[in-house]
């Protein structure tokens, strides 16, 4: 791709309590699947689609997430840079701690930027996004996912009788799958000590300015023990699902 990219903020500094067998010692984004750290699958996804500016929101052993960028041989033309945003903030303050890295060059307030968990990897069409963004008039676009159930259902008829089971369907609802796209204005909106699922994106559905992108293919999140057994599964299968790229 040769036409210009927008930047994409990386949520790198949560402490993954759900995962401390792992992340007693390292952070979550370093968590590997197939011998390489998560984040770097979630960077490959977005260099696949011919992002080339990472900003990678660092906070707790945010250390040893620059070790490993600066240790790292990136694909050509990328640049991957960290950002400390403090031990606790909260996701919103991470990306208002970020701003001036997320800022068009110019300073005009213009332009967008691009923002993501470190810790979902998805077969989203970035690009997709990126123009269905462009498309419409809101400030904020949300990929939203319906992710597998954790259980099978059981079917149940109106006099309780047992019609049959489905193993792990798709929830019928849409969850935020993360994989968002931003105009640069919406910095303006955050502060310190804001969490971006509350109060940034309530603020901006309340106005009317937040759309919803729908992804219907592969989505999953690296949330418990549970979840990374699955990935690395997934990638010794040979033909995991989120991976673009060759």
């Amino acid at each position: 791709m040769t036409d210009p990219t927008p930047p994409v903020a990386i949520l790198c500094g949560g402490r993954g309590a759900r995962l401390q067998d792992h992340t007693r010692t390292i952070p979550k984004p370093l968590v590997e699947i197939g011998g390489l750290p998560i984040v770097w699958h979630v960077i490959r996804l977005y260099a696949q689609a011919g992002f080339r500016d990472f900003v990678l929101l660092t906070g707790y052993l945010g250390d040893q997430v620059e070790a490993f960028v600066a240790a790292h041989a990136w694909p050509e033309g990328v640049t991957v840079r960290c950002v400390d945003t403090g031990l606790d903030t909260p996701t919103g303050g991470r990306l208002h701690a970020a701003a001036d890295a997320l800022r068009p060059a110019d300073g005009d307030g213009t332009g967008v930027f691009c923002a993501t968990y470190a810790d979902g990897v998805a077969d989203v069409d970035l690009r997709a996004l990126l123009a269905f963004h462009a498309a419409h008039d809101g400030a904020a676009t949300m990929t939203v996912v319906r992710p597998e159930l954790q259980f099978g259902i059981t079917d149940l008829d109106g006099d309780d009788r047992v019609r049959g089971f489905r193993e792990k369907p798709r929830s019928e609802h849409w969850v935020n799958g993360g994989f968002f796209v931003f105009d640069a204005d919406v910095l303006d909106r955050l502060r310190p000590d804001h969490v971006l699922e509350h109060e940034p994106l309530e603020g901006l559905a309340a106005d009317g300015r937040l759309r919803a992108y729908r992804h219907e293919g592969f989505w999953d999140c690296m949330d418990t023990y549970k979840d990374a057994v699955l990935l690395n599964d997934l990638w010794a299968s040979g033909a995991p699902p989120w991976k673009t790229w060759s």
